[in-house]
């Protein structure tokens, strides 16, 4: 089942952008993904959660939160 996961994460500089990609290509069963430094947003599609991705995230000691959420406050 293929999903779109759409996440806020702060995007400072290019070794941050390195590091999230690098993160992102690890994780099982993605199709796509995509950075918008713009908006601080990064979309990944495939066999994915929201979850998975926020917890790879963290792991590289970024804070990540659901774009949804961000979007409706």
């Amino acid at each position: 089942m293929t999903n779109v996961v759409e996440v806020k994460v702060g995007l400072h500089c290019d070794d941050c952008i390195k590091k999230i990609l690098k993160a992102i290509k690890k994780i099982q069963d993605i199709e796509t993904y995509n950075v918008d430094t713009q908006l601080n947003k990064v979309t990944v599609t495939g066999n994915v959660t929201t979850e998975q991705v926020i917890r790879v995230l963290h792991k590289i000691g970024k804070n990540a939160t659901a774009w949804d959420q961000f979007t409706s406050n």
